[in-house]
């Protein structure tokens, strides 16, 4: 179930449960982990993209292993605000978890999330293969926690 606002995420989820926000690029797929009271998004891992039911599977062990209620997933809107054509791709992404998850899921604005995690990287004088490593996964983190703030 997609919504309009993460607000209405939160109230959606159970106690005990967390949100597993998703940075989906072409190549990989970022992943980070709220903590159970859906204060700080953490980065949890990088997902090598395969075929969708391959991800999908990966993802289903994490929602379990994890205890996931619900998904933040960036979407990669423009500058101007617009939606090209990669937001048409995340869009499909999102209908495809759909059909595997019975998950409350909502849509998080991700312009510049990847630009300041590896600006953040680079100031901390983080080499370029630590960096290739771990940017998508630390800007899973950073949408994630866009939506946690406005949560609150």
């Amino acid at each position: 179930m997609l919504l309009d606002n993460p607000t209405y995420l939160k109230h959606l989820l159970p106690l005990d449960k967390r949100l597993l926000g998703m940075d989906p690029g072409t190549k990989t797929i970022g992943l980070a982990l709220s903590d159970a009271a859906l204060k700080v998004g953490t980065p949890l891992m990088t997902i090598k993209r395969t075929k969708f039911k391959a991800d999908a599977a990966e993802i289903a062990r994490i929602v379990t292993e994890w205890n996931v209620g619900g998904f933040v997933i960036g979407l990669p809107i423009n500058m101007d605000g617009s939606e090209g054509p990669r937001c048409q791709s995340i869009r499909q992404f999102q209908k495809n978890l759909e059909e595997y998850f019975d998950l409350p899921m909502c849509f998080w604005d991700e312009r510049l999330s990847t630009v300041a995690v590896t600006r953040a990287m680079l100031e901390s004088d983080t080499s370029r293969a630590k960096r290739a490593k771990a940017v998508d996964k630390m800007a899973a983190a950073y949408i994630l926690q866009g939506a946690l703030d406005a949560m609150r």
